[in-house]
C-alpha cells in the first residue's frame, strides 16, 4: 500500500516536471517580444468609463491607458488607439500589447508611444428586464467619419489628459480587429490629418454596414492617395457568411491599396476569424509600420496569352443542320434609349417549328458573339448543341450596343455602350421586354416559360446581363457571364453584397474569368469575379465558376469554355439548393436559416381597398384593417375564421398590456382611439394628434409616430395627455418594440434609416442613433455616372416594422421587407410579392408567431419563417 502511494507520488511528480518542461518550450518557442523580458522597463495602464457621447448618445464603455516607462512630459509621445481595447490590453491574451510596446520600445524598434485601448459602446437598459444593448456593430461597421470624431473630438481628450501627445498623424496609429480591424482603417480614411498608420486584424471589408465599397473608393484616389500606411492580417480560412468573404475582402482591398499607390503589408495565414496569428505577428506588424523604409507587399498581375484554338463544338460539322443568321434593319426608334441606334441579327435554329415554342438567348456586344471566326462562334455552337440535344431549340438574338445618332463613329465603338450595360436597374430589361423582344416574337414562336429565357455576353455586357436576370427573374432565369464587369464602373461593384442580403433568386449563372483580367481605377476584374461567385454559391445558386491563371481581359478563355458553359445553363437537371453556414457567427441572422425550402407567400385576403394596421395577440391571432372598407377584421390562428372587428378604418393597431384593448390610429380623425378586443366598442383616447402608427410600452404608455409633424408624441391612455418624446426624423412612420420593452426603432418614410432609441420609464425615449440603414431604391430617373454608384432615391418608404421572436426588425420598404438583427446590422429583404403595390404593414402572426403576413397594397400575404435563432 505504501509503495503504491511512493509510485503515484512520483508519477505525479514527473507529470508536474513534463508539464513545466513544456511550458517553457512554449515560452522559448513564443516571440521573445510578446515575452516579459528581464531589464526591459515597463510601462503602467490605468483604467477608466466614458459615458459622456453626443455622437453616440446613451453609451458607457471602459478604456485603460498604457504610458511607457520612457515617457517624458516634456517630449510629445507618439500614439496608437486600439478598438475592442479590452482584447488587445491583457498580459495574458493573444496581443499583449503593452508587453509587446515595452520590448519594442525598449529596443528601439518603435517611438515612445502611448497606447489607449478602448471598447465599443454599450447602452444599459433601464426599464425593467430591458438588457443592455451593444452599439459595438452600428459604431465599427459604419461608414463615415462618426467614429473618428467620437475619438478625436470626444473621447482622447479625456483618456489623454495630462499626457503629451504628438499631433504629427506619421506618429498616430489606429488598430482593431474585424468590425474594429474596419473601424481602424475607416477612422484613418476620414481622418488623415489625425492618424497616418493603421493596423487591421481579419478586417470586415464586407457587407456587414457598406464595407465592400473601400477597394472602389481607394481606387479612385490614385494620384491624390491619402497620407496613411496600412497593415492588413487576414486568415486563409476566415469568414464566408451573409456579410461577405473576409479572405477575398482584403484581398480585394490590398489589390486596390497596390494600384493605387498606397504604402501597404498583406499578410495572409493560417487560421479563421481569430486573433491568434494577429497576435503572434503583431510585433512585426509594429516594427513595419514603424520603419520609415518598410517595403510593400507586390501582388503581380501576370498576362499571358496561351494558344488558342476552338473547341470542337465551335467547329463547323458537315454532317449537322445549320441554322440561319439573319441581319435586321438597324433598330433605330427606341423610346427607352432616344436617340440611338444599333445593329442586330436574329440567329434561328434549323430544328425551329412555328408550331412549338422556342428557347431564346439574349446576347449582348452581338456582333462579335455571332462572327463565326471568332472566339465565340455562336451560331456553330448552337448548331452542334442543339443538333446534340444538349440545348434546345434556340432562337438567339445578336444585340449590338446603342450609338448615339448624332455622333460620328469612332473606331466602331458604340457610344451608349457603357450607359446601358454597366448601369444598375431595369431600364435595358425594359429596352428588352418592351421593344426588342415583342419584335422577335412577332416572327417566331417564342416560349414564355422564363426557364426558357437565356441571357449573356462579356464584360460589360455580362454584367448587364446579370442586371436583367436580377431585375426580372420572372423572364430571365439562366446568366452567362464571362470576364463580368463586376467593379465601380457605374456601382456594379454592389452586387456581392446584395446576393448575400436579398432572397435567393431563381436564376441558374454561368461565370468565367481569370487571373490576368483587368485591373484598373474601376476594380480588379479578377477579386470581383471571385467575390461575386463566393456570394452565388453561399447564397445556393445554381452557380458554375471556371477560372484560369494568367489570360487577359479578352475572350480567349472564355470562348474556349462556351460550349461547354452552354451545355451547363441549359442542362435539363434541377437544380437543389446546397446551404453552408458555417461560416456565421453566433450573433449572424442569415436569411438561409430563416427561409424554409419551398415556402413562399401565399394570399390571405386579395381585393381589399387598402390594406394596413397588422397586428397580432398573444394567441396568435391575426388584425388588419381594410381602410376603405372601413373594418378592422381579425382571423383566428386556429382555424382561419374571420371576423369583422369594428367599421373603422385605422392605420395602426397594437394591444393594450393587458390585452383588453386594441389602441389604434385614425389620422383622418385627428385622433387615437381604443378597440374593445371582445365587444369592438369605440372609445377616443386622445384626439388633436395626427398619427401613423403606434407602439404601447411595458407600462401601458402609447407612443404614436407623426409623419407630417416629424415627432414621436407619448400618449397617457390614463388621462390622454399627449407630449412630443423626439423630433427631427424626415418622416417617422413604422414604430416597434424590442422583445424586452427596453429599445424603440422608427422608421423613416422619408430618409435612409430606421431609427432606435433607448425606452425609459413613462415613454421617456433617449440614446437616439440611426442603427439600421435601409437598402435605397435605384433612381431610374437619375444621373448614372462613369465610376460612381448608381443614383439612389433618397427615401427608402420605410413603413411598418414588426420584431420576431429571435429580435430581428421587420421593416417594409419600396424595395420590399428589410431584415435586420437585434445590433441593426441588415440581414437582407424580402421583395415584395406586388411589385407595383406599396408594402405598408407587417406582423409575426400565427400560433407560434413565426408566419410573416404583409399588406402590400390590396392584398395581404404571409409566409411561414424559421424565427427562432439555430443552435450551434
Amino acid at each position: 500500500m505504501h509503495r503504491c502511494r511512493r509510485v503515484l507520488l512520483l508519477l505525479c511528480a514527473l507529470s508536474l516536471l513534463f508539464a513545466a518542461s513544456l511550458q517553457v518550450a512554449t515560452l522559448a518557442d513564443e516571440n521573445p517580444d510578446r515575452v516579459v523580458q528581464k531589464d526591459v522597463p515597463q510601462g503602467k495602464v490605468t483604467a477608466g468609463q466614458f459615458k459622456e457621447s453626443k455622437i453616440f448618445p446613451g453609451t458607457v464603455r471602459d478604456y485603460s491607458v498604457y504610458v511607457p516607462a520612457q515617457y517624458k512630459a516634456d517630449e510629445p509621445a507618439a500614439l496608437m488607439v486600439f478598438m475592442d481595447g479590452g482584447g488587445y490590453s491583457g498580459a495574458n491574451g493573444g496581443f499583449r500589447v503593452p508587453i509587446v510596446f515595452d520590448n519594442l520600445i525598449h529596443q528601439k524598434a518603435m517611438p515612445v508611444t502611448i497606447a489607449v485601448f478602448v471598447n465599443p459602446g454599450n447602452i444599459p437598459g433601464t426599464m425593467p428586464g430591458a438588457a443592455g444593448r451593444s452599439n459595438r456593430s452600428f459604431e465599427y461597421d459604419s461608414m463615415g467619419d462618426a467614429h473618428a470624431r467620437f475619438l478625436v473630438d470626444e473621447f482622447l481628450p479625456v483618456a489623454l489628459k495630462g499626457l503629451n501627445v504628438s499631433a504629427d498623424p506619421a506618429k498616430r496609429g489606429v488598430c482593431g480587429i474585424s468590425s474594429s480591424g474596419i473601424c481602424a482603417f475607416t477612422v484613418a480614411w476620414e481622418k488623415p490629418d489625425q492618424f497616418g498608420k493603421v493596423i487591421s486584424h481579419i478586417g470586415s471589408f464586407t457587407n456587414i454596414r457598406g464595407g465592400w465599397a473601400y477597394p472602389g473608393l481607394v481606387r479612385k484616389t490614385q494620384g491624390k492617395k491619402k497620407d496613411i500606411k496600412v497593415y492588413l492580417q487576414d486568415g486563409r480560412e476566415d469568414l464566408n457568411n451573409l456579410h461577405g468573404n473576409w479572405p477575398l475582402g482584403n484581398q480585394d482591398l490590398a489589390a486596390a491599396l497596390q494600384f493605387a499607390g498606397y504604402q501597404y503589408k498583406l499578410v495572409m495565414t493560417d487560421g479563421g476569424h481569430s486573433g491568434k496569428f494577429g497576435g503572434e505577428l503583431l510585433p512585426e506588424a509594429l516594427k513595419w509600420l514603424w520603419d520609415d523604409k518598410a517595403e510593400s507587399t507586390n501582388i503581380p498581375i501576370v498576362n499571358t496569352k496561351p494558344a488558342w484554338e476552338p473547341h470542337p463544338d465551335a467547329v463547323a460539322k458537315d454532317d449537322v443542320p445549320k441554322g440561319t443568321v439573319e441581319k435586321m434593319e438597324p433598330w433605330e426608334e427606341s423610346k427607352v434609349f432616344p436617340g440611338t441606334t444599333r445593329d442586330w441579327a436574329i440567329y434561328v435554329p434549323a430544328q425551329y417549328k412555328a408550331d412549338q415554342p422556342a428557347a431564346l438567348m439574349v446576347f449582348q456586344d452581338g456582333e462579335g458573339m455571332r462572327n463565326l471566326t471568332g472566339r465565340w462562334r455562336v451560331p456553330i455552337v448552337f448548331d452542334n448543341l442543339i443538333a446534340r440535344g444538349d440545348m434546345p431549340p434556340t432562337i438567339a438574338v445578336f444585340l449590338n450596343p446603342g450609338h448615339d445618332k448624332s455622333k460620328p463613329r469612332e473606331n466602331n465603338k458604340h457610344s451608349n455602350r457603357g450607359f446601358e450595360y454597366d448601369s444598375l436597374g431595369d431600364r435595358y430589361v425594359r429596352f428588352l421586354l418592351e421593344e426588342i423582344i415583342p419584335a422577335v416574337k412577332k416572327k417566331y414562336n417564342i416560349s414564355d416559360d422564363p426557364e426558357m429565357h437565356a441571357i449573356g455576353g462579356s464584360s460589360s455586357g455580362a454584367i448587364c446581363s446579370f442586371t436583367a436576370a436580377w431585375e426580372r427573374t420572372d423572364q430571365f432565369r439562366k446568366v452567362y457571364s464571362s470576364v463580368g464587369s463586376f467593379t465601380n464602373l457605374r456601382g456594379g461593384n454592389v452586387y456581392p453584397a446584395w446576393v448575400r442580403k436579398t432572397e435567393p433568386k431563381p436564376i441558374r449563372v454561368y461565370m468565367a474569368d481569370t487571373s490576368g483580367d483587368v485591373d484598373n481605377m474601376y476594380g480588379s476584374w479578377p477579386w470581383s469575379n471571385q467575390q461575386m461567385s463566393s456570394a452565388l454559391k453561399y447564397m445556393g445558386y445554381d452557380t458554375r465558376f471556371d477560372w484560369a491563371e494568367g489570360y487577359a481581359h479578352n475572350a480567349d478563355f472564355g470562348g474556349a469554355k462556351f460550349p461547354e458553359a452552354m451545355k451547363w445553363l441549359w442542362r435539363k437537371e434541377v437544380h437543389k439548393p446546397v446551404y453552408d453556414t458555417r461560416g456565421d457567427l453566433g450573433g449572424d441572422l442569415t436569411l438561409l436559416n430563416l427561409l424554409i425550402p419551398g415556402e413562399s407567400w401565399e394570399l390571405v385576403a386579395g381585393d381589399l381597398g387598402f390594406a394596413d394596421a397588422l397586428c397580432a395577440d398573444k394567441e396568435g391571432n391575426f388584425y388588419f384593417c381594410d381602410m376603405k372598407a372601413p373594418a378592422v377584421f381579425r382571423i383566428s390562428a386556429a382555424d382561419g375564421a374571420k371576423t369583422e372587428l369594428c367599421k373603422e378604418s385605422v392605420s395602426g393597431l397594437e394591444f393594450s398590456p393587458d390585452g383588453s384593448l386594441l389602441y389604434a390610429c385614425q389620422g383622418s380623425k385627428n385622433r387615437v382611439i381604443s378597440i374593445n378586443a371582445k365587444s369592438g366598442e369605440v372609445k377616443t383616447i386622445a384626439e388633436g394628434v395626427k398619427p401613423n402608427d403606434l407602439a404601447v410600452t411595458r407600462d401601458g404608455m402609447i407612443l404614436i409616430t407623426e409623419t407630417g409633424a416629424k415627432q414621436v408624441t407619448r400618449i397617457n391612455p390614463q388621462n390622454g395627455e399627449v407630449s412630443p418624446v423626439d423630433t427631427g426624423i424626415a418622416k417617422p412612420n413604422g414604430i416597434g418594440l424590442s422583445n424586452d420593452g427596453g429599445t424603440l426603432a422608427v422608421s423613416d418614410y422619408g430618409g435612409e434609416h430606421t431609427w432606435t432609441f433607448r425606452v425609459n420609464a413613462g415613454g421617456v425615449l433617449d440614446a437616439k442613433m440611426p442603427t439600421m440603414p435601409m437598402r435605397l431604391p435605384i433612381d431610374p430617373k437619375g444621373e448614372f455616372k462613369f465610376g460612381e454608384a448608381p443614383p439612389y432615391v433618397a427615401a427608402s418608404k420605410g413603413d411598418g416594422l414588426a420584431v420576431d421572436k429571435a429580435g430581428r426588425y421587420y421593416v417594409t420598404s419600396e424595395l420590399g421587407v428589410q431584415i435586420f438583427d437585434p445590433t441593426g446590422r441588415p440581414c437582407g429583404v424580402l421583395p415584395k410579392k406586388d411589385p407595383d403595390q406599396p408594402l405598408t404593414s407587417c406582423i409575426l402572426a400565427g400560433s407560434d408567431h413565426s408566419t410573416l403576413y404583409v399588406a402590400n397594397g390590396k392584398s395581404i400575404y404571409k409566409r411561414k419563417l424559421t424565427v427562432e435563432k439555430p443552435k450551434r
